[in-house]
């Protein structure tokens, strides 16, 4: 079955010193940089997704700034697609789902920012699209929450989006395990 990895929004902003920097983000990327360098040396389609904030009163990755550039670490190489959207959901309005599909892509390893945002809506329309989907977990980093005054910790925010993707609308692994099982 024909997979590409979707980088989604592993940009500055998210990072230490960036306007929302999140949980486990350090050890996210790292994961994430080993993935990217397996699609590469396999010579396996690699799509950047890049958020770009449209809203008059966003905070972060705000348009021209160094925020919303793709951290170094995992940034593209010449001929990588980038994919720039204005929504959670990298299929809305971008040309995604066009690529994948002129290049006969079927599954999708999904990683990247904020795991109860974008990686949550990106997969639930990836499977409704008809792709079978990866998630990797220790890939992926997000934030806390709160509701009705109670704070839920980025750790359980994090567990529960991807429990809530396990089996339905994606495979969730970590990055060891999908290294281990696709050489």
């Amino acid at each position: 079955m024909r997979k590409a990895l979707l980088l989604v929004d592993l940009q500055n902003d998210y990072f230490p010193g960036g306007k929302m920097s999140l949980d486990g983000a350090i050890e996210a990327i790292q994961n994430a940089r080993l993935l990217l360098d397996r699609f590469r040396n396999e010579f396996w389609p690699v799509f950047h997704i890049r958020h770009v904030a449209m809203k008059p009163d966003a905070t972060f990755f705000l348009p021209g700034t160094a925020g919303s550039r793709i951290h170094p670490n995992v940034g593209p190489l010449t001929g990588e697609d980038v994919i720039t959207k204005n929504y959670p959901n990298a299929f809305r309005d971008t040309a995604l789902l066009n690529l994948l599909k002129k290049i006969d892509i079927q599954e999708l390893v999904i990683c990247g920012m904020m795991t109860h945002m974008c990686i949550d809506a990106t997969t639930r329309a990836a499977k409704d699209l008809g792709y079978n989907c990866t998630v990797i977990g220790d890939a992926c980093a997000t934030k806390s929450l709160s509701l009705n005054g109670q704070v839920i910790s980025s750790n359980h925010v994090h567990l529960s989006f991807l429990a809530a993707l396990n089996s339905s609308y994606a495979d969730v692994c970590t990055t060891e395990v999908f290294l281990n099982n696709n050489q």
